[in-house]
């Protein structure tokens, strides 16, 4: 009998994950047996993912580099890729503001609970405050001088840094390039076995994917908020996904139009890399299966996939600018605040920037939308009306992230003649006469 495929798998995890956490709700004792005995195999899943991030970016991306023997590749591919990274997230902003203009969800928060959510999260928001005040205070430069590790080793230690490492790995990738092959080929021989181990250690680790996400689908479901509170955001919730679902349309479209592969096809291959960036709300955490999804279902070439998307998963955060741009007017219009043309346009800058400064971790978008309100003139204690949704949003936004990685190493690819056929169909192929266990 044929397995189901690796996204359907997943899909049942979490359904039943739901389901599980429901009926746990109902119980006395349930929410605390899910905690203690549930949460933390999703977290032991996570940290596995996690663990192999930074590994996976020193190997793919100084194995992609020296790879293209040739420094003026690089620089043509680096800037197309960072090109249009930008371009899309501008379309992500200007598409969040024109749903959150029209369909104007703040309107629709009453004093009474705007109060409530304010007294509920304050201590949440004032944290985030506190850490984005730390970020305006830096100098005009401190994002460049944080870009370069004083401490590679230190770098490595801490999936926070992933810039850090991204930019040792082009330079010394840049390195094998610039000395003799004879003395570069041992190193690059070690690299390329280095490189194998970790996607294999990825096929291991996705094998518990469906038990990964059923641990975290109900842990969150157990430690959510009221309903009350999720039915006085309802319609900001609306507008962020509908936002959301434009954006994913938006891919789907450029892949159509750009590379001739159907909006099927994309979605068949890259599927597993969105329900597990939905599970976990980590770009960094689904980089390791992003990049074996591009590769071996959607035909981009390895040289592609280890530059275009570690570069992505850091700097490319199209769900989360569409999100801040969403969530500042939402809170402006709850507040009674009419934004200026100017002010939005303002918001479209400084989302664009504090996207590409946003780590990939869950919860980091929500720091640099401090930096957003505060831009725009907004009060930044109104951060605490949208902690009541933010996670299950978080989960929606990563979605988004992620697709927009696989679309432009998609376009990348072809622009540069390194978009073929997929090297499997499914998830199967991987397993077929081997014994991985």
């Amino acid at each position: 009998m044929r397995k189901l495929e690796l996204h359907w798998r997943i899909l049942i995890g979490m359904f039943l994950g739901v389901v599980f956490a429901y009926l746990m709700v109902q119980l006395e004792w349930g929410p605390k047996f899910v905690s203690d005995w549930i949460k933390p195999f999703g977290n032991i899943f996570i940290n596995s993912l996690k663990l192999i991030a930074v590994p996976l970016i020193l190997g793919s991306l100084i194995k992609g580099v020296s790879d293209l023997k040739d420094i003026s590749k690089l620089s043509k591919m680096g800037g197309r890729t960072i090109g249009i990274y930008v371009l899309t997230t501008v379309i992500a902003v200007s598409i969040g503001l024109g749903v959150v203009n029209l369909i104007k969800p703040g309107s629709s928060i009453s004093q009474e609970t705007r109060n409530e959510l304010v007294e509920n999260y304050k201590g949440d928001a004032d944290s985030k405050i506190a850490e984005a005040a730390k970020q305006r205070d830096a100098g005009p430069l401190r994002a460049l001088e944080d870009l370069v590790p004083d401490n590679i080793f230190q770098a490595a230690s801490d999936n926070g840094n992933m810039l850090q490492v991204i930019f040792f790995a082009i330079l010394f990738g840049v390195g094998l390039i610039l000395i003799p092959e004879e003395q570069a080929s041992p190193v690059k021989k070690f690299f390329d076995g280095f490189n194998e181990v970790i996607l294999k250690l990825i096929d291991l680790i996705m094998l518990a994917a469906p038990f990964g996400v059923f641990a975290l689908l109900a842990a969150l479901v157990v430690e959510s908020p009221s309903l009350d509170l999720f039915k006085a955001l309802g319609w900001y919730a609306l507008s962020v996904v509908i936002g959301l679902t434009l954006m994913i349309c938006v891919y789907l479209f450029i892949v159509w139009i750009v590379t001739k592969k159907t909006p099927a096809f994309f979605l068949k291959g890259i599927s597993p890399a969105q329900l597990l960036a939905f599970s976990t709300s980590s770009s960094a955490a689904t980089l390791p299966v992003t990049m074996e999804r591009v590769e071996e279902h959607l035909g981009v070439e390895e040289e592609v996939t280890s530059f275009v998307l570690p570069i992505g998963a850091t700097i490319n955060m199209d769900g989360t600018s569409l999100y801040q741009a969403v969530a500042a007017v939402f809170i402006a219009q709850a507040f009674g605040m009419d934004l200026s043309l100017s002010a939005q346009l303002g918001i479209i800058v400084t989302a664009t920037l504090a996207s590409i400064g946003s780590a990939a971790v869950p919860g980091a978008g929500m720091v640099m939308l401090v930096i957003v309100l505060a831009q725009a003139g907004i009060p930044e204690a109104g951060l605490a009306l949208i902690f009541a949704v933010d996670r299950p949003l978080d989960m929606c936004r990563t979605v988004v992230n992620v697709t927009g990685d696989a679309t432009v190493s998609m376009v990348v690819a072809k622009s540069v003649g390194k978009l073929g056929e997929p090297k499997v169909k499914d998830w199967d192929d991987h397993y077929k006469g081997k014994k991985v266990i």
